[in-house]
């Protein structure tokens, strides 16, 4: 997956997998070999996810030595699924490769645990004596256990002290390398005593060997590793939802008449036939027929949306009954399914401030965890009484495979993973992991009204003519306005047109944003606008104040209408509340958390929107760029802000708030405006992304404190003989996946 920045077109952001990770530490050392290389801007690496996502300048560096930096580290990184073109078709090649890292352990684990059970037999019946009747059969034992074990060792073992070996060549140290230690160390050890046993053992005494010991923990470690992989698998199903959203074939026209292509293969003006009831592959423009168009999975529109000749059209979503063809304008990674991928999978890349936090913990707990067995090991050496350098081995194994810190680097991005992947089920796309964390503290939260809180299509309401005929006034007005594209322009031209009037063409125009326009119109100056706006330009709006307010008290907008600098009447217009606003608010009020509405209507206008809403407050009068400045004044009041807006002319407010939610219907600009983006444009949407984030964060808690937990309790008991180091290879195993467990438990997680 790849994406370039429009303002540095040398500037490439990537995502990219990466292979051989199995703890948090290995993710520090990933991210530390790629973020030295010159040209690399950011670099964020997933345990969860397996991915790297790396900000860099192609003009400084380049992807040998990305990979040559994470191959010196002990790692692979694999950049040839890259395709700056199309969208590549992934689902399948995931879903293979998932199932082929988990069948590979599947069998290791299989083949280790075979060899286990016999081992396992031989190792008791030993300790209990239940072979002291076969004299002659009991010098044997620990020769057939080392035949049995070694094979366990050197085959799904190696794994383990093949990484062990690349760090110990770059004096670094991860989860493996603590493996490979407590295991390399019993094993040689069993090796030692039964290969020469008179160098310390009395004639005919036999040791206990710890070959068992040795099987069990690696045994114990690749059911984990099956385990996780499997309950892994699970949490990335949100990414292949969206991608199974396209057909994978598509039918275009070409000089010799109708051909098939892969998905794959489709480019851009390709003309694309789409039948009754077929998905369609690809952005574009329809160029001949006509249908209606399943635009839910997109917009959260739940009626077809009707299409005809120039109309646009969106991949992935679903034709209904008519046949058209139309002209491919977008495809892959362009397209805005292949963009929404693209926000969804770089958000789940992305890293929360806690997994940070856990990342620098754990970047320094293998060193220390080192350590710690080291002094354990010394002090059951030195004071230990019997046995006691048998004693001190079982110790410094146990310490360190309590202390591998898998869960510890599985609690953040599983959980981060699969919330964002709910939020992108629900039309809720979360751009980084720090604004999903952050939600969770928002205590207040600012609406736009027109287009976030109402429907932001006026309809007029009615006319006020002061002295001038109402049919030239409307006129007059609607020439005027059909040069602007804001929403109350839009609204006055289109009831021009219902009542059959005749448009004329303006001498001059000219627009004041958030106040109004002016312009010229059969050589007479005419202002369009805001009370404010002609006040400002010296005009009186008493003439008609008296007559039009009384539609101000219910709610309506006046557009006050001057000619040569004399009030000649005011058009009445009404935003109507959208279906679903008073109950989003009822929603964010149950979380406890202010409502406030901006508005730049006049106060009585936003007042009855206020209260109809049941909205704590409102800020009137504000014009478009002030917003950002409100946001501010509220963060001033050590306020957490979430800012609520259409996410086009409320940009600036978007930004400047703590969490910016823009209300989109899957345009270009709603995907890029915001931190969070409610693609169905379902206000209640904001009510659901805190909850899920109020959800995940304490999901993420839940998973470290038992991360943390079991270490900080585990070392000292192990450090004291308390543990065994089998039942310890099982504990840390079963942590890794109920750590996984427990982050899918946000897939049931309600959002409205």
């Amino acid at each position: 997956m790849l994406d370039m920045d429009s303002s540095n077109l040398n500037i490439e952001k990537i995502s990219v997998p990466v292979e051989g990770m199995t703890c948090a530490s290995c993710v520090a050392r990933v991210e530390k070999s790629i973020a030295r290389i010159d040209g690399v801007q950011e670099v964020n690496v997933n345990l969860a996810s397996e991915k790297a996502s790396i900000t860099i300048d192609k003009s400084e560096a380049n992807y040998e030595e990305i990979k040559k930096a994470v191959e010196e580290a002990g790692y692979k990184i694999n950049f040839s699924d890259l395709d700056s073109d199309r969208l590549k078709e992934s689902t399948h090649d995931e879903n293979n490769k998932e199932s082929e890292y988990e069948l590979t352990i599947k069998k290791e684990f299989i083949f280790a645990l075979i060899l286990t059970v016999p081992i396992l037999i031989l190792s008791i019946g030993f300790s209990f004596g239940l072979f002291d009747d076969y004299p002659s059969f009991t010098p044997y034992i620990n020769k057939i256990l080392l035949i049995l074990t070694t094979p366990v060792v050197f085959i799904p073992g190696k794994r383990f002290y093949k990484i062990f070996w690349n760090n110990l060549k770059h004096f670094t140290a991860d989860m493996n390398s603590l493996v490979a230690v407590g295991t390399g160390a019993s094993f040689l050890f069993s090796v030692y005593i039964t290969l020469f046993p008179e160098l310390i053992l009395s004639p005919g005494e036999i040791a206990h060997a710890y070959f068992d010991t040795t099987v069990v923990i690696i045994t114990l470690i690749l059911m984990g590793r099956w385990l996780e992989a499997r309950s892994k698998a699970k949490t990335g199903t949100a990414i292949k939802k969206l991608i199974s959203l396209r057909p994978k074939v598509a039918i275009i026209k070409t000089v010799d008449g109708e051909k098939s292509l892969n998905i794959s293969e489709l480019m851009m003006n390709d003309i694309v036939i789409v039948k009754p009831g077929e998905k369609i592959p690809a952005d574009g423009e329809i160029i001949y027929g006509s249908s209606t168009i399943d635009e839910s999975m997109i917009s959260g529109e739940s009626f077809p949306v009707e299409k005809n000749t120039g109309s646009k059209v969106v991949g992935g979503t679903i034709n209904n009954t008519g046949y058209f063809e139309f002209k491919v304008t977008s495809t892959g990674k362009n397209s805005i399914l292949g963009k929404i991928i693209t926000l969804v999978e770089e958000a789940q890349g992305s890293k929360a401030p806690i997994q940070k936090l856990a990342d620098k913990v754990a970047e320094v707990f293998v060193p220390v965890v080192i350590l710690i067995s080291i002094i354990t090991f010394i002090l059951w050496l030195v004071f230990g009484v019997e046995n006691s350098f048998q004693v001190a081995l079982i110790n410094f194994v146990a310490v360190l495979i309590i202390a591998c810190p898998c869960a510890m680097g599985l609690a953040t991005p599983t959980a981060l993973i699969v919330g964002m992947g709910k939020g992108a089920e629900n039309g809720i796309l979360i751009k980084n992991g720090e604004h999903l964390e952050l939600a969770h503290k928002i205590n207040a939260i600012l609406f736009d009204k027109t287009g976030t809180l109402t429907e932001g299509k006026p309809k007029i309401n009615s006319i006020f003519s002061n002295g001038t005929d109402e049919k030239i006034l409307l006129q007059i007005a609607a020439s005027l306005e059909s040069r602007s594209e804001h929403p109350i322009a839009k609204a006055i031209v289109e009831y021009a047109d219902s009542q059959k009037i005749t448009l004329i063409q303006p001498e001059e125009f000219q627009s004041s944003t958030g106040l109004g326009i002016s312009g010229r119109i059969n050589n007479k100056e005419i202002l369009i606008g805001t009370k404010r706006f002609l006040e400002e330009n010296s005009i009186e709006t008493n003439g008609t104040e008296n007559k039009s307010n009384a539609s101000d008290y219910n709610g309506k907008t006046n557009v006050y209408i001057s000619i040569d600098e004399k009030v000649a009447g005011s058009i009445s217009l009404t935003d109507p509340v959208k279906e679903n606003s008073e109950k989003a608010i009822s929603e964010l009020k149950k979380l406890k958390l202010k409502t406030v509405m901006i508005t730049g209507d006049n106060k009585i206008s936003a007042e009855q929107v206020a209260q109809s809403l049941k909205i704590d407050s409102f800020e009137w009068g504000v014009l478009p760029a002030d917003k950002s400045k409100t946001i501010s004044k509220y963060q001033s009041g050590n306020n957490i802000v979430g800012m609520v807006g259409d996410g086009i002319n409320d940009a600036p407010a978007l930004a400047q708030a703590d969490v910016g939610f823009a209300i989109g219907t899957g345009t270009d600009v709603a995907i890029e405006t915001g931190d969070i983006v409610l693609m169905k444009g379902d206000l209640q949407g904001v009510a659901g992304a805190i909850k899920l984030s109020r959800q995940t964060i304490r999901t993420i808690k839940q998973n470290l404190f038992w991360a943390f937990i079991y270490n900080t309790l585990g070392i000292p008991l192990a450090a004291l003989g308390l543990l065994n180091p089998m039942f310890a290879a099982l504990a840390m195993s079963l942590s890794s996946v109920s750590v996984v467990t427990n982050s899918l438990r946000l897939k049931r997680v309600k959002l409205s």
